[in-house]
């Protein structure tokens, strides 16, 4: 077990936890929380013994194995599955002593190599990485494919991927839920669920806690408490704790209140005095009882939007796609005030290709007799993509994207708007350049939500907010009246924003005759699908290999499949190209010197470039995901 004696730490001198006791035992799946700041991340760094105690004892068995996702992943030129099998580091030595052992010609360490295999489960290593790598949205094509050649967020994919094959004993996962889409967040519930290990986990989405774990360890004002239950169990429990704390506190100013005066009344009566004196010293003892309250920071709204139409906005029979490959077709969806649309559909279905046509950064596909996307004369559009976040300028600060946003208005006005984003004091004057992933969702969120939209287009909008800010927003999108198209993995969003589902699959987008269970359900038949169509019984093995014989079909096949193959490689060729331009942009905007002396043409002409190459990125990234989705598609002898 995990064994807390008294146990204190810091984090640069600065005190997070004092006086912690508790036990952690093996098996227990743990969601550890409490506010940005209070020490979740340096107490996984204990764990990991990457940082040391100030007091007390943190005890753990030596021999556990702690797993754990990296950080960062260099551009390495491996393959992913053997990037991914090389966190299973008792495998690996197992391999390199059989390399040895085989040079060797040593026959007796060679068996007990095979048996140390087996014991391992080493000859189903493979199987295991690739299923991983499935569930998390990873086609069998990228298998074989360069790490370097994968993005920012499908490297996170392939770190989260490494520390899952690794069998480890202890296993510490800080947000494991970002960068991944609803289809990957719930094959990885259900993985978690199923790990036989002991699960240590910081997450801000609250079903995926409810759905995994069983105990909470809370950190709060310095006091690390273990709660039992879920996340939702936690948050009844302190509820009610708080609500008793706040009758305790009020009782208590009542008595204080009394007392102070009688002091002040009787103090100068010699008759009285020694009471007075009593309950002076009373008052001294008395431990005050602080009141109750929760940390969250965030208190914002949607401004009314100015009007509406009736349409807001419209697409009839409309086609979305990149060139001249339509990705969805036949599109009729008409939103209107007061609309709640939720988008599902797995990873590369075009559930953003539908977001970003309706955004208008995406054209209408013309060919083949599509019509397209019509506005109402009133529509405003407020979009948020994951993408906007690399428009902000590095070298201003969130009251200075809002003053270059609305010149006209009073600074302390603006001031007091961004400080509902918890932007206050010094953060809302400092260069956002050194801001977290979360801080620069906050503020590109409200930039947005500023502009008075009566349409909101919301992809991915809570990546890299905290709880807190999530529950902020939730409660924002309940209240306003603007019409609304969300893609979210955040379940507890969904379900408490939004009034009906659509699904994108199959190159359609339509309504969804279902809830978020009916969607786990069908993505959990389309997987059975899958694997049946991969290995399934031999007769019908057997009939798809007779049909695909047949020399007409191959040569159809055959004309499909070049022209993408070509255009695959003509992606791969330009992606290399944009990473690599980018990567310099990215190290000269990070360096002090280039804002020593500042020339302003020069830093916003970087900028620029950056955002023009985020975005181009983004979008042949998702076309590469659709190409070798309708490579695969494809069955060729």
């Amino acid at each position: 077990m995990i064994l807390l004696r008294k146990l204190a730490f810091a984090r640069a001198g600065k005190p997070l936890v004092a006086d912690a006791s508790l036990q952690l035992h093996p098996g227990w799946k743990i969601g550890l929380t409490g506010a940005n700041g209070c020490g979740k991340s340096s107490f996984f760094a204990m764990l990991r013994g990457e940082l040391h105690q100030e007091a007390g004892d943190l005890e753990m068995p030596a021999v556990w194995r702690v797993g754990h996702v990296a950080q960062e992943t260099p551009a390495l030129p491996d393959a992913a599955l053997e990037f991914v099998l090389d966190g299973d580091t008792d495998l690996r030595a197992v391999e390199a002593g059989l390399v040895e052992a085989e040079a060797a010609h040593d026959g007796h360490r060679i068996a007990e190599l095979h048996t140390r295999l087996q014991d391992i489960e080493g000859y189903s290593a493979k199987a295991r990485a690739a299923e991983i790598l499935a569930g998390l949205g990873f086609s069998e094509a990228d298998h074989r494919r360069a790490v370097a050649d994968f993005s920012g967020g499908w490297r996170v994919r392939l770190n989260l991927a490494r520390a899952l094959v690794a069998r480890s004993d202890l296993l510490l996962l800080d947000e494991p839920t970002n960068h991944l889409d609803l289809d990957a967040v719930l094959w990885l519930e259900t993985w978690l669920k199923s790990f036989p290990g002991t699960l240590v986990m910081i997450s801000h989405d609250r079903d995926f806690l409810d759905a995994v774990v069983g105990q909470i360890l809370h950190i709060d004002a310095g006091q690390m408490k273990l709660y039992s239950g879920n996340y939702s169990a936690f948050e009844r429990t302190r509820a009610e704790a708080l609500a008793l704390q706040q009758a305790m506190h009020a009782k208590q100013e009542r008595e204080v209140a009394h007392l102070h005066a009688y002091i002040d009344r009787f103090r100068a009566k010699a008759s009285k005095a020694r009471q007075a004196q009593s309950r002076i010293k009373a008052l001294e003892r008395m431990e005050l009882i602080s009141a109750a309250h929760v940390d969250t920071p965030f208190e914002f709204g949607f401004a009314e939007p100015e009007g509406f139409s009736d349409p807001l906005l419209a697409l009839e029979d409309a086609a979305a796609g990149y060139g001249e490959q339509a990705l969805l077709r036949h599109i009729k969806l008409t939103l209107r005030p007061g609309s709640r649309i939720g988008l599902l559909g797995r990873n590369g279905a075009g559930k953003s290709t539908l977001v970003k046509l309706l955004a208008g950064e995406l054209p209408a596909l013309a060919a083949f007799g599509y019509k397209g996307r019509i506005e109402g004369r009133h529509l405003k559009i407020g979009y948020f993509a994951q993408h906007q976040m690399e428009l902000l300028r590095p070298d201003e600060s969130p009251l200075q994207h809002l003053v270059r946003q609305e010149p006209a208005t009073r600074e302390q006005e603006l001031r007091n708007y961004i400080g509902g984003f918890d932007f206050r004091g010094q953060m809302a004057d400092a260069p956002c350049r050194h801001f977290s992933g979360g801080e620069k969702a906050r503020l590109a969120l409200a930039l947005m939500i500023r502009t008075r939209p009566n349409l909101l287009l919301l992809d991915e909008p809570t990546n890299h907010l905290d709880l807190e800010m999530r529950e902020a927003l939730t409660l924002a999108l309940q209240e306003t009246e603007a019409a609304m198209v969300l893609v979210s993995h955040d379940r507890h969003l969904l379900r408490t924003t939004v009034d009906e589902l659509w699904l994108v699959a199959d190159g359609q987008a339509t309504p969804f005759d279902g809830d978020l269970d009916d969607y786990a359900a069908w993505l959990a038949t389309r997987r059975g699908q899958s694997r049946t169509a991969t290995s399934g019984d031999p007769d019908k093995l057997a009939q798809r290999e007779a049909r695909t014989s047949d020399a007409a079909s191959k040569k159809s096949a055959l004309a499909t499949r070049r022209p993408l193959v070509k255009e695959a490689e003509k992606l791969e060729k330009q992606l290399a190209g944009w990473q690599a331009e980018k990567a310099g942009l990215d190290a000269q905007l990070a360096d002090p010197a280039l804002y020593a002396a500042p020339d302003r043409a020069r830093i916003d002409s970087l900028n620029t470039r950056q955002a023009e190459l985020a975005a181009a990125i983004e979008t042949a990234e998702t076309r590469w995901l659709e190409v070798h989705e309708q490579l695969e598609a494809l069955v060729v002898e």
